[in-house]
């Protein structure tokens, strides 16, 4: 009778706690899923230290940049900067890529005013009636607690005006062949007016 109340006792206790863990892991699941194989963005030093997934769902190690400047962006398909910015960093890539190495890796993102509304399928059709060639990741959060890795180390490297926090679609970062963050610039700021700066790192 005393090894029948203690064995129910301990099932009582026992069970939930594993059912509760287990549904912790659920809800945790995709906050672990983007941490998983990043470091720390706080202790990074550079973009090379980061796994992101490309627009179809795949892991790329973005130490496949090594040696390469690259311009970082959020990208939205519904802006108004949308057409001049796309157009402009075409010209960019279709300019530099060949000869300099520059590379461009654009995030789609729906924050703000929801200008990126569509699914991976949606933004792949609208890069390719653009015709773009430069690569584009998946859609991610650039700002709060859900932001991409990456996102919070650019951020902390290279802080903006009135708070580190992405202002607006297509802020840009330059970054030099080492993986270094060295210029922020902001939505307003043209492509192809980035032109001087991405000289002095060639």
């Amino acid at each position: 009778m005393i090894m029948t109340i203690g064995i129910t006792t301990i099932s009582r206790l026992v069970v939930p706690t594993l059912s509760n863990l287990f549904c912790l892991s659920r809800v945790q699941l995709s906050t672990l899923k983007m941490a998983e194989g990043n470091p720390d963005y706080k202790s990074a030093s550079s973009i090379h230290e980061f796994t992101v997934k490309d627009i179809k769902g795949e892991d790329v190690k973005l130490d496949k940049y090594k040696g390469h400047v690259c311009i970082i962006v959020n990208v939205a398909s519904q802006c108004g900067l949308t057409a001049n910015n796309y157009k402009q960093l075409n010209e960019l890539y279709e300019q530099y890529a060949e000869n300099n190495g520059l590379r461009i890796l654009a995030f789609p993102c729906n924050q703000f005013a929801g200008q990126e509304p569509g699914n991976s399928e949606d933004i792949v059709c609208f890069a390719k009636d653009r015709k773009v060639k430069f690569d584009l990741f998946e859609k991610i959060d650039v700002n709060g607690e859900s932001a991409s890795p990456l996102w919070k180390f650019l951020k902390h490297k290279q802080g903006g005006t009135l708070g580190d926090f992405i202002k607006w679609n297509f802020t840009k970062f330059i970054i030099d062949k080492n993986g270094v963050p060295v210029e922020r610039h902001g939505p307003k700021t043209d492509p192809l007016d980035l032109v001087k700066s991405l000289q002095k790192y060639w």
